[in-house]
């Protein structure tokens, strides 16, 4: 699964997830994109589980890109365990997603296997989305 090799501060801050994506927005690679409907954490579970998805319907034909990469630890404690005695241990990588961000791009195969591929890959993941042409991407 999807994590940094190496990162400067393991454990980090909530942040937040106002606002739409100002950049990723636009189908840059392929000529079919999925994109964000809402905003969310996207783990790096889902986003294999949504790779997996795609490249199965493709029949490992045409060519994916994966245009969200989890790079920010979320910490967890164990399970009953008492309050205080610091932060947990870093548990997962995660991608902040804002709507209208594209995850996904395929090229490479025809319309309707394109549409289905990326269908089935939105359903592995937490978030709407919808399928955009490289014309209609722009928000």
């Amino acid at each position: 699964m999807l994590q940094p090799r190496r990162v400067k501060h393991r454990k980090m801050m909530r942040g937040r997830r106002e606002g739409r994506a100002l950049t990723g927005n636009t189908v840059a690679f392929g000529e079919y994109g999925l994109q964000a409907e809402g905003a969310a954490w996207i783990d790096s579970r889902h986003i294999e589980s949504a790779r997996r998805a795609m490249t199965n319907h493709m029949k490992r034909g045409g060519k994916v890109w994966i245009r969200i990469f989890p790079d920010k630890s979320v910490t967890a404690k164990p399970a009953e365990t008492r309050m205080g005695s610091g932060k947990g241990a870093p548990d997962k990588w995660v991608a902040v997603v804002k709507p209208d961000r594209i995850m996904f791009e395929i090229a490479g195969v025809p319309d309707d296997v394109a549409r289905e591929a990326l269908r089935r890959a939105a359903h592995k993941l937490p978030i709407p989305c919808r399928v955009v042409l490289r014309e209609e991407a722009v928000a």
